[in-house]
């Protein structure tokens, strides 16, 4: 709620940044008032802060006192019981009340900003009121997505998504028709700032400023400078939630100059980063070896859906061929793509018609597809947080998943040291055979 942050900085979300390798260990769940006092009564909650996630007791949605309408698209949904972050943020953040948030991928950090705005909004024709930002084209368009699911018994509720690629004046159309303009807007910031600086949105409107994968657009000169642009054009008294799996002290601090007294959840230590259910393994191999090892891997292992990653676009493009010749079900998604075609090959992966996606890093982040149970990074990823990133595609929300990293040489061999320093966890040689049932959930 800060009207003021530090000179920050159109941007290519297609860039891949080189996050430090290290830092400090994250605290304990924090849940802070203005004055310092820990929210909630008593010595318990003080006990709880200390242990962790672990000690929080189960709670359905209906506690939430959401609206009905909520209530019911979340029962249709399938979901019961919230996560532990769902638990500990949207009780505040329904209030109006600044977050910032740092947890696991795959554990329900997008549902808190997605119901946490949609319980507060109240829509005005022409006006937009709910900001939300993230890195990525992708990730836009599942954000839009989710507060479709989540907003499908709100029918007087309007979403758009808008991002680089496309036409702006379809962008300029649909802001300008009053009868048609959105009240929650998803977008790149690169984007959202050529509307707002041609005023053609509206920011004094807004009331809900949300970044995703906040880590991601804050350390990045360019990207960041449109996200502070656009902040100082929306007024001084509105709600800021920020959210990523990985957030520096340095980008906390950062994070925190645009927020007044805000609720911070932290996991309890950088180790639990590291996805409860995922197994993880690495192959040493020479790069002349990594096809033949792929192929044998897709051939042995028994898997719902599987992301191979890989560190270029060229790269991409020849292993997708490659798999497409030896008859597996592949498609790839990379930054080479025209904006209709990456979003065109998501939905076919997400829709389970393709098994097998071959992707570079942008994929990496926030993107959800509930089947992937398998992530394989054919080139190793350039640090510790992208490892973490990539291998959160698999495992997501608690359940089962196999990571396996090829290590081609000895530059490989330093990085996966560094991952297993940094999330103290001891990642193991792949062993001849791994039980389909450690990796694979139960079936119904």
């Amino acid at each position: 709620m800060a009207d003021n942050a530090e000179e920050l900085v159109d941007y290519d979300e297609d860039l891949t940044i080189n996050e430090p390798a290290t830092a400090p260990a994250a605290t304990a769940v924090s849940t802070t008032n203005g004055h310092g006092a820990t929210d909630g009564a008593g010595e318990e909650d003080v006990e709880d802060e200390k242990k962790g996630f672990g000690t929080i007791h189960s709670t359905g949605f209906r506690d939430f006192l959401l609206k009905l309408e909520l209530l019911r698209a979340i029962s249709e949904l399938g979901f019961e019981h919230p996560s532990e972050v769902q638990q500990e943020c949207i009780p505040q953040a329904v209030l109006g009340m600044d977050v910032l948030c740092q947890a696991k991928s795959g554990h329900g950090k997008t549902a808190v900003f997605v119901l946490a705005t949609l319980q507060q909004l109240e829509p005005v024709d022409g006006e937009v009121t709910v900001l939300v930002m993230c890195h990525t084209r992708e990730l836009a368009y599942q954000i839009k997505n989710e507060y479709g699911r989540f907003s499908k018994y709100m029918p007087d509720i309007r979403t758009a998504v808008f991002y680089g690629g496309t036409p702006i004046k379809n962008d300029i159309e649909l802001l300008k028709d009053k009868n048609r303009c959105p009240h929650i807007v998803v977008g790149t910031p690169g984007r959202l700032n050529a509307l707002v600086r041609d005023r053609v949105l509206n920011p004094s409107t807004v009331k809900h400023f949300v970044l995703d994968e906040c880590d991601k657009m804050l350390e990045q000169l360019d990207m960041r400078r449109d996200v502070q642009e656009i902040f100082r054009a929306t007024p001084h008294h509105k709600q800021v939630m920020m959210f990523s799996a990985t957030l520096s002290k340095e980008v906390r601090i950062t994070c925190k100059k645009f927020m007044q007294n805000p609720l911070e959840i932290f996991v309890d230590d950088e180790a639990k980063l590291t996805l409860h259910g995922l197994q993880q393994h690495y192959v040493r191999l020479e790069e002349s070896q990594k096809n033949r090892k792929l192929n044998d891997l897709l051939d042995t292992l028994e898997f719902n859906q599987v992301c191979i990653f890989v560190k270029s676009v060229a790269r991409a493009n020849e292993l997708d061929k490659l798999l497409v010749e030896c008859g597996f079900p592949s498609i790839c998604i990379h930054s080479g793509l025209p904006q209709e075609e990456r979003i065109k090959r998501y939905q076919q992966f997400k829709q389970f018609e393709k098994r097998i996606l071959v992707a570079t890093d942008i994929f990496g982040r926030g993107i959800d597809v509930e089947r992937v149970n398998i992530v394989i990074n054919y080139d190793m990823p350039t640090d510790a947080d992208s490892y973490l990133h990539r291998v959160g595609r698999a495992g997501r929300f608690g359940t089962k998943g196999l990571a396996i990293t090829f290590v081609a040489n000895d530059a490989d061999a330093e990085i996966l040291k560094q991952i297993q320093s940094r999330f103290e966890v001891a990642i193991p040689d792949l062993p001849a055979e791994i039980p389909a049932e450690t990796y694979m959930a139960k079936k119904a």
